[in-house]
C-alpha cells in the first residue's frame, strides 16, 4: 500500500511517498501523491523525514534510507550513479554520461535526471552545466542554489 505524508523544510513542503518497504519518491510542493495513497507516516517516511531534518540542518551528508525509485534501466542507472556524487561535489551532465559508460548520451541524460522522482536523496541538484552554470531543476533554480549552498558552504564549483 503507497503511503504519502507531506514534510515541512527549509526548501518548501516536500510530499514522501513510500510502498511500506522503500521510498519511492520525494517531490517539491505542487506534486500530489496518487489517490489511493494513505496520508501516514510509515516507518520509511518516518526515517526519511529524521534523515532530511538532519541533511538540512548540517548532520547529514549521506543518506541511509531503502530507496525504491520507478524507471526504466537507463534511468536507474543514471539515478545509482547520482548516488555516487559525493556531498559538496557536483559533476556536469557529460561527465554523468562517461561515468555510466555513455559518453555520447548527455541529454539522455539530463532527461534521465529531471524525472529523478526522489529529489535531494538521489541528489539530482548536484549536476549542473559543464561551464558550472545551473540549469534545470526540477524543483526550480532557485532550490538548486539553496541545496548546493548548503552542500558547499556558499561557494559551490564544478569538481571531477
Amino acid at each position: 500500500m503507497v503511503s504519502a505524508v507531506v514534510h515541512n523544510s527549509p526548501v518548501g513542503p516536500l510530499t514522501l511517498v513510500s510502498d511500506g518497504e522503500c521510498l519511492v519518491g520525494l517531490h517539491f510542493e505542487g506534486w500530489h501523491p496518487p489517490s489511493n495513497a494513505l496520508h501516514n507516516s510509515d516507518a520509511v517516511l518516518v526515517a526519511t523525514a529524521r534523515q532530511l531534518d538532519s541533511y538540512f540542518a548540517g548532520q547529514l551528508r549521506t543518506f541511509d534510507l531503502p530507496l525504491a525509485p520507478v524507471g526504466t534501466p537507463f534511468q536507474r542507472r543514471v539515478w545509482s550513479a547520482l548516488r555516487d556524487i559525493p556531498f559538496g561535489e557536483t559533476r556536469s551532465y557529460g561527465q554523468l554520461a562517461k561515468t555510466i559508460g555513455q559518453p555520447s548520451a548527455m541529454r539522455a541524460v539530463g532527461a534521465a535526471n529531471g524525472r529523478n522522482p526522489i529529489a535531494i536523496i538521489v541528489p539530482c541538484h548536484r549536476v549542473i552545466g559543464a561551464d558550472g552554470s545551473l540549469t534545470g531543476f526540477g524543483g526550480g533554480v532557485e532550490r538548486k542554489k539553496f541545496l548546493l549552498s548548503l552542500e558547499h558552504g556558499n561557494e559551490w564549483r564544478l569538481t571531477a
